[in-house]
């Protein structure tokens, strides 16, 4: 089964663009489910058709869903999120501010996409199609799966049996509960589902990404950023949709000067991301909310070229060695040497971009070597082992 997720900036279009490659594929004969991660939900808009928490008919070979985070978020960490309840209000009377303190930023948008597993496991679809959120929310999604799992395997370490012999005195002199085996169930089944969801999002033949953008300076920008979070993180990235191209005919007279910017941006956006396919769609003269509508700009995006396919791969991480010397060799363009920061510690290479920061666990090759320098060029950053 093949897995696309769209994302972009908010307002660019990305659940439309998404709708309509379901429409296409389903139209080709292709078993599509399409969801939303996205909980400001407009799926059922683009479709007219109301969708819930399992997968609702829209036409022949095409079902929806809009995910309910709270919904999969108590079947993920339920018992768990009882347990932590109970530890803050051991000493203390309980009430609304403990249910907000444990409703975690991005936690419930990470259980949400544990249905990815289900739906791919069930393998009763050709094509997942996933309507992200905006940029900066699906970057907190995207990573949680690696940074989450982590913090499971490096800050629960105590085990069942360490909690069955100690658990009773530390309960009677700390004066707080200890978990029970259905919390160490939840733990070890969270792990799993991590691990699993880690995997089958880094896999370039199953899963890619589609970033959805519009001709403008600001949004390529963004795309620019959003392309250079998710190398870091290891995701394919197999096609550009450029959304809302005005056609010139419509930017006579008032919007004239819109020509010139417009094809600045479009030209920007052919260079930067050579390489990868960059597909246009023009702004309709109607609403993108009909199967007729969908299939159409489809059509329009993608012309002969079939959407359920790997677009483009790109090869995001390799080891070269050059005489004596190793090179960790990490493709991220769009970046400055600046915004870089890098250490390591033991077998892991520590990388940060801004914001965003992800370790890595060396390969065997290098996990005796340290790192003597590191240098950015040509949208690669080289890190040299001796």
């Amino acid at each position: 089964m093949r897995i696309i997720l769209y994302t972009g900036k908010g307002g660019v279009g990305k659940t439309s663009v998404a709708a309509a490659t379901a429409v296409k594929a389903a139209k080709d004969g292709k078993r599509v489910l399409i969801m939303s991660t996205d909980q400001a939900h407009s799926l059922s808009d683009s479709f007219g058709v109301k969708l819930g928490n399992e997968p609702v008919a829209i036409i022949d070979n095409l079902w929806g869903l809009e995910i309910d985070a709270i919904v999969e978020g108590e079947r993920a960490w339920g018992n768990m999120k009882n347990y932590m309840k109970q530890l803050l209000t051991a000493k203390a009377e309980g009430g609304i501010e403990t249910e907000e303190l444990l409703v975690f930023p991005g936690l419930e948008e990470l259980f949400s996409l544990f249905k990815i597993i289900d739906i791919y496991e069930q393998n009763r679809y050709d094509l997942l199609i996933v309507d992200c959120a905006p940029t900066g929310e699906t970057m907190s999604l995207l990573k949680f799966p690696e940074m989450f799992g982590n913090m499971i395997t490096t800050m629960l370490p105590i085990k069942r049996k360490a909690n069955k012999v100690a658990g009773p005195m530390v309960e009677k002199v700390m004066k707080i509960p200890m978990p029970e085996d259905n919390v160490f169930d939840d733990i070890e089944r969270l792990n799993q589902k991590l691990c699993q969801l880690q995997t089958i999002m880094t896999d370039p033949k199953i899963l890619s990404i589609r970033i959805v953008t519009t001709p403008e300076r600001i949004v390529i920008k963004e795309a620019k950023r959003n392309f250079t979070y998710l190398h870091l993180y290891n995701y394919n990235i197999d096609a550009v949709i450029v959304n809302k191209v005005y056609p010139r005919q419509a930017l006579d007279g008032y919007f004239s000067k819109w020509i010139s910017l417009q094809e600045e941006g479009l030209n920007e956006i052919r260079a930067s991301f050579s390489g990868v396919p960059i597909f246009t769609l023009m702004l309709l003269n109607k609403e993108l909310k009909s199967q007729d509508v969908l299939l159409k700009a489809a059509e329009a995006i993608f012309g002969a070229t079939d959407p359920t396919q790997v677009l483009f791969a790109d090869k995001i991480f390799e080891v070269k060695k050059e005489n004596d010397d190793y090179y960790y060799i990490l493709n991220v363009p769009f970046t400055e040497k600046s915004e870089m920061d890098m250490g390591q510690k033991g077998n892991e290479l520590m990388i940060q971009i801004k914001n965003q920061k992800r370790c890595f666990v060396l390969p065997e090759v290098l996990k005796s070597k340290r790192v003597e320098s590191a240098q950015y060029r040509e949208d690669k950053l080289y890190v040299k082992f001796v």
